[in-house]
C-alpha cells in the first residue's frame, strides 16, 4: 500500500481501521463506510451493521473518469480530479451525518499508476480529512474476489474484474483467494493502447495469455465484477429478453455470451443506453470492455461466466469478518434479519419450519436452506396491502439484494411465497419469470407455500403446541395429529387451508387425536 505523506498506519491499525467485529454490540450496530475510488467512478456504501449478507443502508456513485487520458498523460484527468474532490468533500459530510467516525476510503489503479497520484493522496487528506489507501493490483484483486466470496460462499473459479485503467484475474475456491494478477486491460488505457480493433485484439491477447501463464486457468467459472461488464450482462439480458433483471448471479454461456457481443458491436448503442438505462460514461466504454471479454472467453474457455454486484467495497466489508461469521449461509443470515425487523412474531419462522419439516424430509442440502429462508421470510410483507400482499412478497424475493442465491432460487423462493398468501397463481404478471424453474420446482413451491399458508395461522405461538404432520409419501397420505389445543384451533378456515395442501400434494388426509 502507498502510504507517502499520510500519517503511521499503525496509528489506527491499518487501512481497515480497528476491527469491529471485537465487541459484539458493534457486530449489530456499527454502520460500515467504504468509499472506492476508482478510474472511471467514486462510489461511497455504507453498510448498515456488519450483518454476513450486507444490507446497504446507503449507496452513491459519481462518475468521475479520474483515469480518463491516464495513458496518454501520465496524470489524473485535471476534471476527474475536481469532480473526485468534490464528491470525497460530499461523501465525508454524508459520513459524520449518518454518525460514522470513519470512511474506509481506497484508490486503485488511477491514483497508484499517475505521477500526480500521492499529490491528489495528500490533497484530499488536506481538504476533506479522509486518509485514501492506495492499493496496488494483487490487493485489489484479492479484494474483488474477497467481495465475491462473501454473496457467493461456495464460489470457484476465476475472478475478472474490470475497471477503467485495469483488470484484475483472481482465483478463487474453499472460501479463500489464491493466485492474482493485475493487467492493464481497462477500457481507458485500451483508447491509448492501439487504433484498429485488430491491433487492440493482439494486444488484449498477448496480456491474456501470459495472465492465464499466471493463474493457470481454463474451462472453469468466470465471475465478473466491475461497472463495464454489468451494463454487457444487462444488454445480453436484453437480447434474450430474459425475464429477471437482477444482475448478482445472472449466468451466461460463452456461446450466448459472444452472441451478445456481435449484437452490441453492431446496435446503436444510443439506443441500447436508452432500452438499459445505462449512463453516457459508461456506454462509452462497453465497446473495448466487449473487445476484452471476447478475447478472455476464447483463451479461458469459460464453462459458465456469472455476474456478481459484490465487489471490492464488499470484499473490505468481508476483510474485517471472524472465521465464523464467514462461514454462515448469507441468504439464511439475510433472512433472520428480515423477519426479526418486519416480521409480526420474530421468531416464529424458526418454530414453522420445525412443524413443516416432516413434509420435506427428502429435499436436498440446497432446497432445505430455501424452505429455510421461506419459513424465516413468510411474514415480512405482512404490512402490504391484502390485495398486493402475495406479489410484494414475490417482489421482495426476487429482488432484495441476498447473497448465495441464484435466479431460480429467488423465483423459488418468491413463488413460494406467493403461495403462502394465494392459492392461485393464475394470470399473474409474474407468469414469464417461473419460466426459470422446471414443473416439478413450480409445484415444490406451491406445496410450500401452501404448507407455510397452513402452518403459519394454524397456532399463533408454536404449530407444534397444537399438532403434528406426518406425511407419507408412498402412500400419498398427509396426517394431522391435533394435540388438546389444536382441537380447539383446527376450525373452518384451518380445514380449508388443511385441504388446499392436500390438494396440492395429491394426497389423501387423515386427522387424528395424539
Amino acid at each position: 500500500m502507498t502510504d507517502a505523506a499520510l500519517p503511521d498506519a499503525d496509528e489506527d491499525h491499518g487501512p481497515f481501521g480497528r476491527p469491529l467485529f471485537d465487541d459484539p454490540s458493534a457486530r449489530a450496530l456499527s454502520r460500515v463506510g467504504v468509499v472506492d475510488v476508482g478510474s472511471n467512478s467514486v462510489r461511497m456504501v455504507v453498510f448498515d451493521g456488519a450483518a454476513r449478507s450486507p444490507a446497504y443502508f446507503y449507496n452513491e456513485k459519481i462518475m468521475c473518469g479520474l483515469g480518463k487520458g491516464l495513458a496518454q498523460t501520465g496524470k489524473l484527468s485535471p476534471e476527474g480530479r475536481l469532480r473526485a474532490l468534490a464528491a470525497l468533500k460530499r461523501f465525508s459530510l454524508l459520513a459524520k451525518g449518518m454518525g460514522i467516525e470513519s470512511l474506509t476510503v481506497v484508490a486503485t489503479a488511477a491514483v497508484r499508476e499517475a505521477e500526480d497520484g500521492p499529490a491528489f493522496q495528500l490533497q484530499v487528506l488536506q481538504d476533506t480529512g479522509l486518509k485514501m489507501w492506495v492499493i496496488d493490483g494483487g490487493e485489489e484483486a484479492r479484494l474483488s474476489a474477497q467481495g465475491v466470496l462473501l454473496g457467493w460462499p461456495d464460489a470457484m473459479g476465476v475472478v475478472c474484474d474490470i475497471g477503467g485503467n485495469s483488470m484484475e484475474l483472481a482465483r478463487i475456491g474453499d472460501g479463500k483467494v489464491g493466485k492474482r494478477v493485475s493487467t492493464p486491460l481497462g477500457p481507458f488505457r485500451l483508447q491509448q493502447v492501439a487504433d484498429t480493433a485488430k491491433k487492440r485484439a493482439s494486444h488484449i491477447v498477448r496480456i491474456l495469455k501470459d495472465a492465464q501463464g499466471q493463474i493457470k486457468s481454463e474451462g472453469e467459472r468466470i465471475y465478473l465484477v466491475g461497472g463495464s461488464w454489468r451494463v454487457i450482462a444487462r444488454l445480453d439480458m436484453e437480447r434474450r429478453n430474459y425475464p429477471l433483471t437482477v444482475l448478482h448471479e445472472y449466468r451466461m454461456t460463452p456461446n450466448g455470451l459472444l452472441d451478445t457481443i456481435d449484437w452490441i458491436e453492431a446496435a446503436d448503442l444510443a439506443i441500447l443506453r436508452a432500452r438499459t438505462g445505462t449512463s453516457p460514461e459508461r456506454m462509452e466504454l462497453v465497446p473495448l470492455a466487449c473487445e476484452v471479454l471476447r478475447e478472455l472467453i476464447r483463451l479461458l474457455k469459460p464453462a459458465e461466466i456469472d455476474v456478481s454486484s459484490y465487489g471490492i467495497r464488499e470484499g473490505l466489508l468481508y476483510e474485517q469478518m471472524p472465521e465464523k461469521l464467514r462461514r454462515r449461509d448469507p441468504l439464511i443470515e439475510a433472512a433472520r434479519m428480515s423477519e426479526q425487523t418486519q416480521a409480526r412474531m420474530p421468531g416464529f419462522g424458526k418454530k414453522l419450519f420445525a412443524f413443516l419439516e416432516p413434509l420435506f424430509k427428502d429435499a436436498t442440502a440446497d432446497r432445505q436452506r430455501l424452505i429455510k429462508a421461506a419459513c424465516l421470510l413468510h411474514d415480512t410483507t405482512w404490512r402490504a396491502h391484502p390485495d398486493f400482499r402475495a406479489e410484494a412478497c414475490f417482489d421482495n424475493a426476487t429482488r432484495a439484494n441476498l447473497g448465495g442465491l441464484d435466479h431460480p432460487g429467488r423465483v423459488f423462493l418468491g413463488l413460494a411465497l406467493l403461495h403462502r398468501y394465494k392459492n392461485s397463481r393464475a394470470g399473474s404478471r409474474l407468469e414469464p419469470m417461473f419460466r426459470l424453474l422446471s414443473e416439478d420446482d413450480i409445484r415444490d413451491a406451491e406445496v410450500l407455500g401452501k404448507a407455510m399458508r397452513f402452518g403459519a395461522m394454524f397456532a399463533m405461538g408454536d404449530p407444534a403446541q397444537a399438532g403434528s404432520i406426518d406425511w407419507q409419501p408412498k402412500k400419498r397420505l398427509l396426517e394431522l395429529c391435533l394435540t388438546e389445543t389444536g382441537r380447539g384451533l383446527y376450525g373452518e378456515v384451518a380445514q380449508a387451508r388443511f385441504a388446499s395442501l392436500a390438494l396440492a400434494l395429491k394426497a389423501a388426509t387423515k386427522v387424528v387425536d395424539a
